[in-house]
């Protein structure tokens, strides 16, 4: 169990490292724009997220724009003229590497992982196997096809989560034990993504760790009654329960945070990002996604755990800003 003494003391060093001249740094900044919406399958969590972001920008001073993104994205950049990009698409478009490349090709700089890192973490399946190469304990997964025998994965999983390989939001998420259910799952999730996969269901609790550049912030974990920690769980039922910081002890936690940081770095992420694990009954932590754009709305984990090292929403948003601003000017 993480003693108050220590809670307090990452507490302290956590507002120590992020102290910043505001004045400044609004200064440097100039005009800051919010990308968000866009028509991915994550579109409605995304206008929340982009709102909320936007809101933090104006309260804090910063000259900032909303742009719901659409067909005409790069007309609207170059009629706004923005000097940095917020970057807050969920989804397809938005952190797969597609508007990060695009952004590059206009020399406009952005928040966030760059393209090769948003495309390999926004893959699951390839997400997964760098982690594997880095000997990075990860569940065990099939990709399922047309052609799959439904019956083996099943043998060799048992239960399973079925995903899109590329999605986020936990939509199209379901826990399937049999051939047949599997079956019609895959047939579900393949509406949302031409991929999907089947991974093998870990059993115990779920964690969810923010990530700002290469320093890690206060463990969230996640209760809820029901399977899982699906889409209604996470952004409508009020009877989810957060945990921040978890009851782990000293050295789990520091297990957990080494970990999390790898995933982060295998990947080649960079900026804000935020890494899901779950630990079996037996104590062994398993990664199973990373998020390079996590949600910002009021029911997300990063401003929760922001907030519970003493950083409020708004500080939040600068100390982002901060550290890509230094990033650029590298």
């Amino acid at each position: 169990m993480i003693f108050i003494e220590e809670f307090n003391d990452f507490k302290s060093r956590n507002s120590e490292m992020r102290t910043i001249n505001r004045d400044e740094l609004v200064q440097k900044l100039g005009h800051v724009i919010v990308l968000n919406g866009g028509l991915s399958a994550e579109r409605e969590i995304s206008l929340i997220s982009g709102q909320a972001v936007f809101d933090g920008l104006q309260r804090a001073g910063v000259k900032s724009s909303l742009l719901d993104v659409g067909e005409d994205i790069a007309d609207q950049l170059n009629q706004l003229k923005p000097d940095l990009v917020f970057n807050m698409l969920h989804g397809q478009g938005g952190e797969d590497g597609v508007i990060q490349g695009f952004l590059e090709t206009l020399g406009i700089p952005y928040t966030g992982s760059g393209v090769l890192a948003s495309a390999l973490a926004m893959d699951k399946i390839q997400s997964k196997l760098i982690w594997r190469q880095h000997d990075l304990l990860t569940a065990g997964f099939r990709e399922l096809t047309l052609d799959t025998d439904w019956q083996s994965v099943i043998d060799e999983l048992g239960r399973v989560v079925v995903k899109p390989v590329n999605g986020g939001s936990s939509i199209g998420i379901a826990i399937v034990d049999d051939a047949g259910a599997l079956k019609n799952q895959f047939k579900i999730a393949r509406e949302l993504d031409s991929r999907v996969m089947a991974e093998q269901f870990i059993s115990g609790l779920e964690f969810s760790v923010p990530v700002i550049q290469n320093e890690v912030l206060l463990t969230v974990q996640l209760q809820t009654r029901k399977q899982f920690f699906d889409y209604e769980a996470k952004y409508i039922d009020e009877d989810t329960k957060i945990i921040c910081p978890p009851n782990l002890e000293a050295g789990k936690q520091k297990e957990l945070n080494d970990l999390v940081l790898s995933a982060f770095q295998s990947l080649g992420c960079k900026g804000l990002a935020r890494v899901d694990v779950m630990q079996d009954t037996e104590g062994e932590f398993y990664l199973l996604e990373l998020n390079t754009i996590p949600g910002m709305t009021e029911h997300s984990f990063v401003p929760m755990s922001a907030k519970q090292s003493g950083i409020e929403f708004d500080e939040l948003l600068l100390n982002i800003l901060d550290v890509e601003l230094a990033l650029i000017t590298k």
